[in-house]
C-alpha cells in the first residue's frame, strides 16, 4: 500500500461514513470516520518515507498504530499541529474529539450526536482535522 492508496482509502472511508450517518447507522459511521483520519495520517507517514532508504524499525512498527496521536508523531506533524492549535482553538477542540476515537470503536454503540460531533471535527473546512492533514499529505 502506498501514499495514493491511503489517500483514496481516507476519502472512501469519509464518504462511507457520511452515507451511514445519513442512513442512521451511527456506530458504523463513527468507526469509519475515525478510520478516514487514520488513513490520512498514514498517507503523511508514507509521504515522508524516502525511496530506497532502509526503514527505521521503531518508526515502521509505530506506523501500524491506530491511535491518531501516535500516528501524528510518527508523521512528524505533532509540533506543527500543536502550533496550529495554539492559534486556532477550534482546531484544538476538533483534534480532542478525534483523539477520542480508537479502533475499539467498532465494538461500541454510538449516538447520532457522537457521530455528528466527530464528523464536524473531521470535516470543518477551516477547523477540521482532515483538511489540516490533507494539506500535508
Amino acid at each position: 500500500m502506498n501514499r495514493s492508496d491511503l489517500q483514496r482509502l481516507s476519502n472512501a472511508r469519509i464518504r462511507e461514513a457520511k452515507v451511514l450517518f445519513a442512513a442512521g447507522e451511527y456506530s458504523g459511521a463513527y468507526y469509519l470516520a475515525g478510520y478516514a483520519v487514520e488513513c490520512a495520517l498514514k498517507a503523511c507517514i508514507a509521504k515522508a518515507t524516502q525511496l530506497h532508504d532502509f526503514p527505521d524499525k521503531d518508526r515502521a512498527q509505530k506506523s501500524y498504530s491506530h491511535r491518531p496521536i501516535d500516528l501524528l508523531k510518527v508523521a512528524k506533524l505533532y509540533d506543527e499541529l500543536e502550533a496550529a492549535m495554539r492559534s486556532n482553538p477550534l482546531l484544538d477542540t476538533s483534534w480532542t474529539i478525534v483523539c477520542e476515537w480508537s479502533e475499539q470503536s467498532r465494538y461500541e454503540t454510538r449516538s447520532e450526536q457522537d457521530v455528528a460531533a466527530l464528523l464536524e471535527a473531521i470535516l470543518q473546512p477551516e477547523n477540521g482535522v482532515l483538511p489540516w492533514i490533507e494539506r500535508r499529505w
